[in-house]
């Protein structure tokens, strides 16, 4: 199982500025879901991708895009163990957010690796179970 962070989804679905290759990263969502893998979006990655729509037209075509992809939602044990993680993190000295904290509980729950751009979740990978997918 591969869980999507918002990173990857917001550069996959940003219409295109300038012509050329994507990013990697978005070569190999794309990659990923043409060849049918297990990959699904932890349901505050999906709140964060809608939060940034501008317009409605925007927000519904996006919406209509994100239908095909399973949304996992968070329970209150995820949320216990994104505190542990938030504390074990401040402890560290990183500094992270409780969503992140939340993402990488959820992927460490459901044994997945976490497919991002966000390089805000590397050192957490040293002080949980947490595993991230190469592009």
């Amino acid at each position: 199982m591969i869980f999507i962070d918002t990173s990857v989804l917001s550069l996959a679905f940003r219409r295109k500025a300038a012509p050329g290759p994507e990013p990697p990263l978005v070569q190999t969502f794309r990659r990923l879901v043409e060849d049918d893998q297990p990959v699904s979006i932890p349901g505050i990655v999906l709140q964060e991708l809608l939060s940034g729509v501008r317009t409605e037209n925007d927000f519904v075509r996006l919406l209509g895009i994100m239908e095909g992809f399973t949304v996992v939602q968070a329970t209150r044990d995820h949320h216990i163990a994104a505190a542990r993680i938030s504390s074990a993190c401040r402890q560290g000295g990183i500094s992270t957010s409780t969503v992140d904290c939340l993402i990488a509980a959820m992927a460490v729950e459901a044994e997945a690796k976490l497919l991002t751009a966000d390089e805000d979740f590397l050192p957490v990978t040293r002080l949980c179970n947490l595993h991230l997918c190469e592009a």
